[in-house]
């Protein structure tokens, strides 16, 4: 299945050739970068990535210790994906840059320990106080 997206301007496309799962993050970088209580992270093979336009990174280091680069519009700001130097070969497009959101399912929830109280995401999906102890094979 191939998912779409872009930034607010439509400056900045992509799309994807396979979506290999994702969740919602509530670590201080993901809520600092999404100005609410957490991001939502598709993740996706960066072989099968396909980006038009520019996108500017910023590098900052995230709760896991890991190095987290950001991509956003230069234009319109918007957040289009981030890669994390922990998980090599792998995209995490912010799901809100989806041109369908319904293509999209999160499967789990990490730093939940570090949700606001007025973010509490309503579910049943497996919810880990930080990052799992080991996480899935997203096929980098």
């Amino acid at each position: 299945m191939t998912i779409t997206g872009g930034c607010l301007c439509g400056a900045v496309r992509y799309s994807a050739d396979e979506l290999r799962g994702g969740g919602h993050c509530h670590c201080v970088s993901c809520r600092r970068s999404s100005g609410t209580g957490h991001c939502t992270h598709a993740i996706v093979p960066e072989a099968g990535f396909h980006l038009r336009g520019e996108v500017r990174f910023y590098d900052a280091p995230a709760d896991s210790g890991n190095v987290v680069s950001r991509g956003f519009c230069p234009t319109c700001g918007a957040p289009i994906y981030s890669r994390n130097s922990g998980m090599p070969g792998v995209a995490f497009v912010r799901a809100s840059s989806l041109d369908d959101p319904e293509a999209f399912a999160p499967q789990m929830i990490v730093f939940a320990d570090s949700a606001p109280s007025w973010d509490r995401i309503a579910g049943e999906l497996p919810s880990f106080a930080g990052m799992p102890p080991q996480m899935p094979d997203f096929g980098g």
